[in-house]
């Protein structure tokens, strides 16, 4: 059995959250480095160079990469041979204290932009907190925590519908990411969750948006797998009316509900929307009737997974 402190869990939190407020993963500066060399646009190349130095600021000044610093979302994989030493907190309560230290540090205050009663007096709880958690209990003997801040514009552009089993998905995505105008603070990622129930799909395109930008490798390489396949058909597509993108996919076949979301590098940005990648998660359950879909758009302004924190052995 391993035993988990609760300040561990605490202090990893905290720090994952200060860290990912002015510092972008390497992944996303390689892939936003590499679509500016690419890109022939004079306005969509000078908004990805801002991108690019605005990142450098950051990360020499230790302030946010936006002034939306973020809805925190946090994946935690808790091991079944975890035990708790001494801990008088929940998990749940343990991660919002995280989070509560993070947004509220001296050195580096973040914006809180959560309320409690929201259709009622709308009060803010001037820590961020609560934070909005999915676990999941597996085996071994680590606790893996994976968090994101993810920018409310973003968040409200997700986009989510059934589709019959012979409908597109690319058509579908290529319909909707226009229509989600410029709010979500393109350019950006584009997740997709493929299946299940439409909160399982939900999930899915949230999660995928966590997994490495390699949509440029998979181009030169060439696809492996039908998600890999469908994931360059959505680039294509998407590059054709958005300029950039990346995607992201999540599957759970046969019951196809599918979700988008995206996020965003966080300028509001003159020229091309620009989307970079769609990543596409996908997972099986359910019986083989209606699809249903998410388009989930995620900021890069409020980056995932830069450091997802590992407590064990």
């Amino acid at each position: 059995m391993t035993a988990i402190r609760q300040d561990d869990l605490i202090d990893s939190v905290a720090d994952a959250l200060q860290f990912i407020s002015y510092y972008h993963p390497v992944d996303f500066i390689q892939a936003v480095n590499e679509a500016y060399e690419r890109e022939e646009s004079p306005a969509a190349k000078d908004a990805l160079a801002q991108i690019l130095i605005n990142s450098r600021m950051s990360a020499m000044g230790h302030r946010p990469l936006c002034q939306d610093t973020g809805i925190v979302t946090v994946f935690i994989k808790v091991g079944m041979h975890v035990t708790w030493d001494g801990a008088t907190m929940s998990v749940t309560d343990m991660i919002n204290e995280g989070v509560r230290r993070a947004y509220t540090h001296p050195d580096n205050v973040l914006r809180a932009s959560i309320l409690e009663d929201p259709d009622g007096a709308r009060k803010n709880t001037k820590d961020n907190t609560p934070a909005v958690i999915h676990y999941e209990i597996v085996e071994g003997h680590t606790v893996d925590v994976q968090v994101a801040a993810k920018g409310g514009g973003s968040e409200n552009k997700s986009k989510m519908v059934m589709l019959n089993p012979s409908d597109s998905i690319v058509d579908w995505v290529v319909k909707t990411v226009p229509t989600m105008g410029a709010g979500w603070c393109p350019p950006g990622m584009l997740g997709i969750g493929i299946g299940g129930t439409a909160e399982k799909a939900a999930v899915m395109a949230k999660e995928s948006l966590m997994d490495p930008i390699d949509i440029h490798e998979l181009r030169e390489r060439g696809p492996k797998t039908r998600a890999e396949e469908l994931r360059l058909e959505i680039f294509e597509a998407v590059v054709v009316i958005c300029g950039l993108t990346i995607p992201t996919l999540k599957k759970n076949l046969r019951n196809t509900s599918m979700r988008s979301k995206m996020m965003c590098a966080g300028l509001d940005l003159n020229g091309r929307n620009c989307v970079i990648p769609p990543i596409i998660s996908s997972n099986s359950l359910i019986g083989p009737y209606i699809s249903s879909a998410m388009v989930m758009l995620m900021w890069m302004s409020s980056p995932r997974k830069p450091c997802a924190s590992t407590v064990g052995p």
